[in-house]
């Protein structure tokens, strides 16, 4: 295990920044671009995969205490890696679409009033809302860009031109295309017009930083299989401290309880929630197979520090982007999106040249609404992005 920049050891199991390449298990010869559906493997996650499966074969010897001490220790691994340490706002949900519908529940919505959201928003975070509405009277006012209009000022706009907002639910990167939205902008303007905030950093949390102290959200989500590099079946949720004390979950499993040291339920009434947001724990979700992948894929982050890892996937990004103009495609990219992830948009011929290549190549990344996702991770290097691109145009030009 090499020694870490710095000079102190490297934990057991991790690798440096360094040597990220090294720390993930994919085919040979793939070229794997596709981290906002699914993170690649890391290699320390896959062991503590097998091993938590193999341990199963006997639960008998993980004892009660044992579990819980491993739900909390991921749980403030979370907090410290990602929601500037407060463990107390924390919870373990299933799904982004599940803690999108926890806090769909708590928010008042009245008939008249509006959801503010994105056209085109990911459907985790968009049916619930139509449903919402359908339920309560209040309607849907969707963010569409103009011309030459970023999302920032068209949220802005929606907001003046929308009184009635209730609530506005978004993202910090759009999903399609990585175009960054100005939370710090947006969140005073939600604030300001005394609407609930709902964030969906799925495409985000694990390289840009949730600012919590300063958006002041009511509730944060997001999956735990992007780029946080964990399993599906493990999301997060941050609640606020006003929903933590005041919120009431969806469903009413045991482990959001405190039934004390005798494990009591009487008929008479409930025991009281578990301190902070651990109501909102979902059932089935801390389970040790799905802890164990997630605290691997948490300890590796955090060592490698998600300011340091948007550092090197910007560094990603740009040598791709930078040799496309060199090649005459610079008109392919998309501007204005995250340092992380971004798309192509190449004219309808080279993209009929390009689809049937990627495939030939092992190149991994998604075709949706006429565009390529380009999503790497630290696997990759500015070398092999530069190769691709070189590759990418003389594919599309035959």
């Amino acid at each position: 295990m090499p020694a870490s920049v710095a000079g102190a050891a490297v934990p057991a199991g991790l690798l440096d920044l360094a040597e990220a390449a090294q720390a993930f298990v994919l085919p040979d010869g793939v070229r794997y671009l596709d981290t906002a559906s699914k993170g690649p493997r890391l290699a320390s996650v896959l062991a503590a995969g097998q091993a938590a499966l193999a341990d199963s074969v006997a639960p008998w010897t993980l004892s009660f205490d044992a579990w819980r001490a491993q739900i909390e220790t991921l749980r403030g691994l979370a907090a410290a890696t990602l929601f500037e340490g407060d463990v107390d706002g924390v919870a373990m949900l299933p799904s982004a679409a599940y803690g999108l519908a926890t806090a769909a529940r708590q928010l008042p919505l009245a008939a008249g009033e509006a959801v503010l959201l994105l056209d085109g928003q990911f459907p985790s975070n968009l049916l619930l809302w139509q449903q919402r509405c359908a339920e309560t009277g209040a309607h849907l006012a969707v963010v569409r860009r103009g011309p030459q209009q970023d999302w920032t000022e068209a949220v802005l706009a929606a907001l003046d031109a929308e009184p009635r907002v209730r609530i506005a639910s978004l993202p910090n990167a759009y999903w399609r295309d990585g175009a960054l939205l100005d939370l710090d902008r947006i969140a005073a303007c939600v604030r300001a017009a005394g609407a609930a905030l709902v964030l969906d950093l799925s495409q985000s949390l694990g390289v840009l930083p949730a600012r919590l102290a300063a958006w002041r959200p009511d509730f944060v989500v997001a999956v735990g299989h992007k780029w946080l590099l964990g399993p599906m079946g493990l999301a997060w949720l941050w609640a606020a401290p006003h929903w933590r004390a005041h919120g009431v979950p969806i469903e009413h499993h045991w482990q959001a309880r405190d039934p004390g040291a005798d494990w009591n339920f009487p008929v008479e009434a409930p025991p009281p929630f578990r301190t902070g947001a651990r109501r909102f724990d979902a059932g089935g979700v801390a389970e040790p197979l799905r802890l164990a992948m997630a605290t691997a894929a948490l300890q590796q982050l955090q060592h490698w520090q998600p300011a340091r890892i948007v550092a090197r996937l910007g560094a990603l990004g740009a040598a791709f982007e930078d040799e496309l103009q060199a090649l005459g495609a610079g008109d392919w990219t998309v501007p204005g999106h995250a340092p992380h992830l971004g798309a192509l948009r190449p004219p309808a011929a080279a993209m009929q040249g390009l689809l049937p290549w990627l495939q030939r190549a092992q190149v991994i990344c998604t075709h949706r609404h006429g565009a390529l996702r380009i999503a790497p991770y630290l696997q990759l290097t500015p070398e092999a992005m530069r190769g691709l691109a070189r590759e990418m145009v003389a594919a599309a030009r035959g």
